[in-house]
């Protein structure tokens, strides 16, 4: 059965690529590779016209919340198998919710807003948070992930996600992966993911490399880097066309004969 509520502690650490290979050379022989170890993560993020969501969550609050809905590669069909996820996280420990679903049934929720489910109290939380907030598709976000867990306790998971990339057209996963890379040294975010404390030979790992915790939200810092672009491309027309005007008026005072300084 497919597991539809999580519970556990997340932590995030944000890597070059020299401490992710240290890393790996001091705690690959504790790790298994995860039953999905290898994949393409890609969402849709939902969200308000003013990416509400998305900035709240880099303020770091006592409580945040996002919605999304995710397929472990692209799909190939509206049959292919993807979920609606609520995911939330107070006071450091992360909640997720999801509903499992095809493509084309997830489609028919948007129109119609009625969902096959074994789980109605998800789908009500779903149908609130939509809409309470007034959701739709703001961002399609990718990354290929690496997936491990420790090999005594397989409720201790280590994630490794590289070559974040994202769009805000082509909302559609099945639309392919593409996308503008958000890193430009091809860092890794680590997640780490436990229901208890991390285990000894973890912890010396981080201590020797000098590895510490930090606050990363993907679609957060993704809408952040957006909105910076965004500004900038308006700062530097507003600048083009000041320039334009200020030539233009120094030809025309030339031509009429007049000093202009």
């Amino acid at each position: 059965m497919i597991k539809q509520v999580f519970e556990r502690t997340e932590i995030k650490y944000l890597l070059t690529q020299e401490q992710y290979r240290n890393l790996m050379s001091l705690i690959s022989n504790h790790l298994e590779k995860d039953y999905y170890y290898k994949s393409t993560n890609c969402s849709i993020y939902f969200d308000t016209d003013n990416k509400y969501l998305a900035m709240h969550s880099l303020e770091k609050p006592l409580y945040k919340e996002k919605v999304r809905v995710r397929s472990y590669n692209v799909p190939k069909s509206l049959n292919d198998t993807v979920f609606i996820e609520i995911k939330k996280k107070f006071d450091g420990t992360g909640y997720k919710r999801r509903i499992s679903t095809t493509l084309g049934e997830f489609y028919a929720y948007l129109e119609t807003g009625n969902l096959k489910t074994n789980n109605p109290q998800i789908k009500a939380e779903l149908d609130y948070c939509m809409n309470f907030y007034r959701l739709k598709p703001s961002l399609y976000l990718a990354y290929d992930r690496l997936s491990y867990c420790d090999k005594d306790d397989d409720a201790f998971r280590i994630t490794f996600d590289s070559n974040v990339r994202s769009r805000e057209t082509g909302l559609f996963l099945e639309r392919g992966d593409t996308g503008e890379l958000y890193f430009e040294n091809n860092e890794v975010i680590m997640e780490v993911k436990a229901v208890s404390a991390f285990p000894v030979w973890f912890t010396r790992a981080l201590s020797r490399l000098k590895i510490y915790p930090a606050s990363f939200s993907k679609y957060g810092r993704v809408c952040q880097k957006l909105e910076r672009k965004k500004k900038a491309t308006v700062a530097l027309t507003d600048d083009t066309t000041q320039d334009f005007v200020h030539s233009s008026t120094q030809k025309y005072l030339i031509m009429k004969g007049v000093d202009y300084v």
